[in-house]
C-alpha cells in the first residue's frame, strides 16, 4: 500500500473554484490570489491542489506572464492566453474556444483563471458552452454559468457569449 500523503501534500483548493464541466474543465481565481491579497505560500499550496487533482493544464488569461514559472517549478503544465481589458474579444475567442475544445477532445482536464474570477473568464466559459452546441441558446448559457458560478454575468460577459455563434466552428443555435 502506498504511504498516505499528509493534508498540506494535497494542496489547498483555490479560491473561487468551479467546475464547468464535471472533471474536465473549471474555473478559480489566480492561485495565491491577486493585488494585496496575493501570498506566495498560498500561491504554492493551491498550485500544489491543482496538481495532486490531475489537472493537465492551467490556463491563465493574466494580461502578463507573472508567476508562470511557479507552475513549472511544480510540475503543472500551463498556457498563457492573455486576455486584457484592450485585447479584441473576436480574435481572442476565435483562438481560445478552438484550442479548449480540441485540449478537451484529446482527455485533457483544464483549469482556466485570470486575476480573480469575474467577467472575461465567466463569459468565456458561457461561450465555450453555446459555441459548442452544448447549450443551444445565448440565454441559456448565461443562465447556466450564472448558476455553476453563483455569479452574476456582466455586460463585458455577455458580449462574449453574444460573439460566439459568429466565430468559426460555432454549432448553430437550436
Amino acid at each position: 500500500m502506498p504511504p498516505m500523503k499528509g493534508k498540506w501534500a494535497q494542496g489547498i483548493k483555490p479560491r473561487n473554484f468551479a467546475w464547468v464541466i464535471t472533471d474536465r474543465l473549471a474555473v478559480c481565481e489566480r492561485p495565491g490570489g491577486y493585488g494585496a491579497n496575493h501570498r506566495r505560500v498560498r500561491r504554492q499550496e493551491e498550485i500544489i491542489w491543482i496538481r495532486e487533482q490531475g489537472f493537465t493544464h492551467v490556463i491563465s488569461l493574466i494580461p502578463s506572464n507573472h508567476n508562470l514559472h511557479n507552475y513549472d517549478e511544480l510540475g503543472v503544465a500551463w498556457l498563457h492566453r492573455p486576455f486584457g481589458p484592450g485585447d479584441p474579444s473576436t480574435r481572442v475567442l476565435a483562438e481560445l474556444l478552438p484550442e479548449i475544445k480540441d485540449l478537451l477532445g484529446k482527455g485533457e482536464r483544464l483549469v482556466v483563471h485570470q486575476d480573480e474570477l469575474g467577467d472575461r473568464v465567466q463569459g468565456l466559459m458561457a461561450a465555450f458552452l453555446r459555441w459548442t452546441g452544448m447549450v443551444g441558446e445565448d440565454p441559456k448559457a448565461v443562465t447556466l454559468v450564472e448558476r455553476l458560478l453563483s455569479r452574476q454575468l456582466g455586460p463585458v460577459g455577455r458580449e462574449l457569449v453574444a460573439r460566439a455563434s459568429s466565430i468559426p466552428g460555432a454549432t448553430p443555435a437550436s
